[in-house]
């Protein structure tokens, strides 16, 4: 399994972030999540915002990873003006 995460700076205006959202989901092969990060072991989190995809493996990732729908995730990813990184995991149980 693959999964695609990203961690927020800050936290996202809701609304926005819902189109956000909805324009993830978009992206075939995968699962969409997200919410807000509430707390760590020690201290104050580092990320205020977290947002996950899951795709069954690295075939659906790539292919996933070539649409127009993929990349116009990132234009407004970026467009959200909220620092953000962007991580990718092969997850294995």
């Amino acid at each position: 399994m693959i999964r695609v995460f990203v961690v927020y700076e800050s936290e996202p205006e809701p609304e926005r972030y819902e189109q956000h959202a909805e324009l993830c989901r978009r992206v075939e092969g995968g699962t969409f999540r997200h919410g807000k990060v509430f707390g760590a072991p020690v201290g104050e989190p580092k990320f205020a915002y977290y947002a996950e995809w899951e795709f069954a493996d690295r075939d659906a990732f790539r292919a996933a990873a070539r649409t127009p729908e993929f990349a116009a995730t990132g234009k407004d990813a970026m467009a959200l003006g909220i620092p953000f990184q962007v991580h990718f995991a092969d997850v294995s149980e």
